[in-house]
Order: structure tokens, then sequence, then C-alpha cells
């Protein structure tokens, strides 16, 4: 019989989770993936609508450009035992004005201190977007996101501060060409260098 771990109790204990019910429009579904052994973490912000139909993380033209900045393909990326994929907000928490509302607090106060004391072997954490940037970074993160991103070499190789790769920030990734020519090739050096080891 296998022994189950207290991860994948965890786990089970975080997809049940109904602690947001009232305020989800689709309702409940936390979308996420990990085991003990994963190296590379990634934290973004929440499912969108896309991603909560399908159950399946970064399941979207967002992820499809991430998995080019990381420099894996979907096999790798979905490989559990190397990647983990934890978001700040576990279940899609509906549309606001300006796009999909803000991840809902409840998960990282409820669950992501214990998700992350059951994951021994996490060597980078990639944060993407400005509520991964301020739990993860606190203080040290600088006032803007831009600002924070463009210091990505002070926080690496442990984290990587990255804008969401949506594809509605096109003009963001033009205006900032450094993204291109200095933080993913690191990022892809690094990546790789953890999953190789």
């Amino acid at each position: 019989m296998r022994h189950i771990s207290s991860l994948e109790t965890l786990l089970a204990e975080v997809r049940d989770c109904r602690a947001c019910e009232a305020h989800l429009p689709l309702g409940p579904r936390p979308i996420l993936q990990a085991t003990e052994t994963a190296k590379v973490l990634v934290v973004g912000q929440a499912p969108g609508r896309r991603v909560h139909e399908s159950g399946v993380p970064w399941d979207d033209p967002s992820g499809e450009r991430l998995r080019q900045w990381m420099g894996v393909d979907k096999a790798v990326f979905y490989d559990f035992n190397r990647i983990a994929i934890i978001p700040m907000g576990y279940c899609y928490p509906g549309r606001g004005k300006g796009g999909d509302n803000p991840p809902r607090r409840e998960c990282a106060e409820l669950w992501l201190d214990k998700l992350l004391g059951q994951l021994p072997d996490i060597q980078t954490t990639l944060l993407i977007g400005q509520y991964a940037q301020r739990h993860f970074l606190g203080s040290r993160r600088k006032s803007t996101l831009v600002e924070t991103v463009r210091a990505w070499s002070d926080y690496a190789p442990a984290f990587f501060p990255l804008p969401h790769p949506s594809p509605r920030n096109t003009a963001w990734f033009q205006r900032n060409p450094w993204l291109e020519d200095a933080l993913l090739p690191a990022l892809r050096e690094r990546i790789q260098g953890v999953l190789a080891s």
C-alpha cells in the first residue's frame, strides 16, 4: 500500500476548501500542483476563467508565453515532481472593471505557509505580478512592479520577479526590452540548471 504524504493530505484539504465560496462567481475550484521533490515554484495571481474551466494551471495564452520565458515545454512544466505551481489565489475570483479581480486573500492566509513548509527542495521561485512580489519580497520590493522586475538581479537566483505574461501586456514588454535581453536569458539558464541538478 502506497504511503500518502502529508503534502498530499494538505493538497486534498486545499482542494476541498470552501472558505470563499460566497464570493466566487463560478464557485470554488482550487487549482495548484506540487510534490515534495519540486525544485522550481511558480507563484502567479489566480486562475483565469479558462483555467477554471479546464482545471489545468496556466492552460491559456499567458501560460504559453510563461513556458517560453522559462524555456520549458508542457511536459516539463506540468511535471509536478519538478515544478510546483501555487498561485496567490487558488480559485477564479471573477472579473472586475479592468480584468480579473485580485486573488482572494484567504488562500494565502489559510494555506500558503503550510504548503511552502512541505516544499523543502525549492531552489528558484518565479514571482509573477505584484501580489506574489508583495508577499514574498515584502519591504525588499521596489515602489512599482516595473522597478521590482528591473531589479531582478537583486533577488536572483532565489526569486525572479516577473510581469504577468498576459497578451494584454504586450505593450509593456515592448517598452521594456531589457526583459527579453537580460532577465529571460538568466531565468532560462537558472531553470535549466536547477532542473538538471
